[in-house]
């Protein structure tokens, strides 16, 4: 073996010893100094010998080269939500429920910190990363690899000389106080905003498109749970931390089993002073059951396991001046008021704005510019203010007018005749423009790919969208020439337009926005309606004996196809060949699920939940939430729980996703 491959060798073992001692011992041998001076070594030769590189080489932490952007990619198990607990007793009742789901068993709880940053799923194939996605949904995320390459804590091979065939890491990525007060300091001197806080510090950095930025934000990794596996097989959460901090993942060090929901109570509530003396940021302590046999008795529900609890911690509260109120303009003209706040530390972030939500609000907790205010944190992330305190006043604090213009276009406001709401009535308003842009893109409407809010922006505000129909006229050289988008992202923008085309009815009357018309209600009109056509010469009496339509949303219906602005918007989306039917009539029609009520339970190999219910809907099935006597079916996935136990006592008829298939005509 020629010299330099032995030494290339030899650095990369004893970077990644140093890159174990750092981020999952927390006991460094050397100095951040003679570490870059080992990688800057290994650098070089890989420069001199290029094919001494490869993908788990511990250069790739420094950033490979920029991208073009991301691609989606379904997660192998769903990445569910957890509850959320506010109190000791919220914690007891969970613990009734769970001792309930396993009768006889008695349980032990593993009590975890819930650090505030990003979660994110690592996918090992034979001990290799191959796949590093974000949350996104929960049934799938942004591929984000070559950034989670950067991030201390990622083994790029796991720790083993017997990997397993498969093994998908879960954890949070998030960034220390340090790093964030450093990268804050930078700016400054940049002359940049500074950031708000760690976690979005953390969101943003995983979404750059330079591998080589994210690696200079210094985050890091705690992992702290197993998804699909293979060749592997562990029985408790404390094997798996074990497992993971053997395979050479940083595991969190607070992590404490405990047998009795009392010592849960005790231990978590021990926590909310020190968690501040922590290097980085949590929002409350998660309760798992350790057993995993226990975890699959007690199953999931639709949105999140039964077996587990996130335990947050009691708001904090600042006090502050309220300097000025500003209007946000939405997608249908609402002027919503925002505050402006002296800014105040709060919950490890500096708070300086908050909704105030509407007139009413401002009225009922007489909260006047000028005014100081309690402020807090829903759930430490949403800051809003609690109350005024009149007590402090000096005698210049003034209550908020609404204006009568619009402050973006100038066009009148009104205020809705039985609402709190002011609205503006302008219909060349670009910031309702902006806001019908994205909601029109969104995932649950027309699905444009790669259209984000900084591209928004700056088609309305260079004048190449003013309607929604304009987004179908983009060309290849228009967009290349916006900021930060070059000629293959700017392919990708277009090919996500064009695949909007064929979204169908339904999803195009989501995007539209039509008042009091949201994603399920969009569903039932266009099964009803099945064309566009059909359904803008419905009169409001057809309308309104729909079921969940009624005479108020009849009437914003018919006002919203009297508006000759929105007739020519509908004429020009159908020139620009957007589909204006709903393909379900036939398919719905033949279909041995049309007119079942059907509930879906576990977790199904080929449908996220938003992906079955609209499977069903298609189909002209109901996707019911609960299991009655009146349920035609219970489609069972894994992992399915007490709607299964529910349908066997009441005798309903249980199919598997196979079964479904066959009944669906797949």
């Amino acid at each position: 073996m020629a010299d330099h491959v032995k030494r290339a060798s030899w650095l990369c073992e004893e970077i990644e010893k140093h890159n174990r001692l750092y981020y999952q011992e927390a006991k460094p041998e050397i100095s951040d100094k003679e570490y870059d001076k080992l990688l800057k070594e290994l650098v070089d030769l890989e420069k001199k010998y290029p094919e001494l590189a490869n993908a788990n080489s511990p250069t790739q932490r420094v950033g490979g080269a920029p991208i073009d952007g991301f691609v989606t990619l379904k997660h192998r198990l769903p990445m569910l939500s957890i509850d959320n607990t506010y109190s000791p007793s919220e914690l007891k009742e969970f613990d009734k429920k769970v001792c309930k789901g396993l009768g006889n068993d008695k349980p032990s709880y593993m009590v975890e910190l819930k650090i505030d940053g990003v979660a994110i799923s690592l996918i090992y194939e034979n001990g290799i990363l191959t796949a590093g996605v974000t949350r996104g949904d929960g049934e799938k995320g942004d591929d984000v690899t070559q950034n989670l390459k950067t991030v201390g804590g990622v083994p790029l091979k796991l720790n083993t000389k017997n990997p397993p065939a498969l093994l998908e890491v879960r954890g949070e990525v998030y960034m220390a106080r340090a790093n964030f007060a450093r990268l804050n300091e930078q700016r400054v001197k940049e002359g940049l905003d500074k950031f708000a806080n760690p976690r979005n510090s953390t969101a943003g950095s995983l979404k750059l498109l330079d591998p080589k930025l994210c690696a200079a934000r210094k985050l890091s990794l705690f992992a702290y749970a197993i998804g699909a596996m293979e060749g592997i097989q562990v029985k408790s959460q404390t094997e798996t931390l074990k497992l993971l901090h053997d395979f050479g993942f940083p595991v969190n060090s607070n992590a404490t089993q405990l047998d009795s929901i009392e010592e849960v109570v005790a231990h978590c509530e021990s926590w909310n002073d020190k968690r501040h003396d922590l290097p980085y940021d949590t929002d409350g302590m998660v309760i798992k059951v350790n057993d995993l046999a226990q975890r699959e008795k007690l199953g999931i529900t639709t949105k999140s396991p039964r077996w587990v609890v996130a335990y947050k911690f009691a708001a904090e509260q600042a006090l502050t001046r309220l300097l000025n109120i500003e209007l946000q303009v939405g997608r249908q003209g609402t002027l919503t008021p925002v505050a402006h706040l002296d800014p105040v530390q709060l919950a490890g972030t500096t708070v300086s704005r908050a909704s105030l939500h509407n007139d009413d609000n401002l009225k009922t907790k007489d909260i006047r510019v000028g005014d100081m205010v309690v402020v807090e944190k829903a759930g430490e992330i949403i800051p809003y203010i609690v109350r005024s305190e009149p007590s402090l006043r000096t005698g210049k604090e003034k209550p908020f007018v609404f204006p009568k213009v619009c402050p973006v276009c100038g066009a009148d406001v009104v205020k809705d005749a039985k609402g709190a709401f002011y609205r503006c009535t302008g219909t060349d308003c670009v910031a309702q423009l902006k806001r019908r842009v994205r909601s029109y893109a969104a995932r649950n409407a027309m699905d444009i790919e790669n259209l984000g809010e900084e591209i928004i922006e700056q088609l309305v505000d260079t004048g190449l969208v003013k309607t929604l129909a304009d987004i179908y006229k983009l060309g290849l050289n228009q967009l290349a020439n916006l900021e930060r988008m070059g000629e293959q992202s700017s392919r990708n923008l277009l090919d996500g337009i064009a695949a909007s085309k064929s979204r169908g009815l339904a999803r195009l009357l989501t995007g539209l926005g039509l008042r009091h018309v949201g994603e399920n209600v969009a569903d039932v009109l266009a099964r009803k309606f099945i064309s566009m056509k059909a359904f803008a010469q419905a009169n409001e009496e057809e309308l309104a004996a729909i079921e969940g339509i009624g005479p108020e949303r009849a009437a914003s219906i018919r006002g919203w196809f009297a508006n000759t602005t929105n007739q020519e918007l509908i004429e020009s989306l159908e020139k620009a060949g957007i589909k204006m039917d709903e393909s379900v009539s036939t398919v719905a029609a033949s279909s041995a699920l049309a007119g079942k009520s059907i509930v879906v339970t576990g977790t199904l190999v080929k449908y996220g939940r938003e992906e079955i219910e609209r499977r069903l809907r298609d189909l002209g099935a109901k996707a019911s939430g609960s299991v009655s006597k009146k349920t035609d079916y219970l489609l069972a996935g894994e992992k399915a729980g007490s709607k299964l136990e529910k349908a066997r006592e009441l005798g309903v008829r249980i199919i598997t996703e196979e079964e479904f298939e066959k009944l669906a005509g797949s």
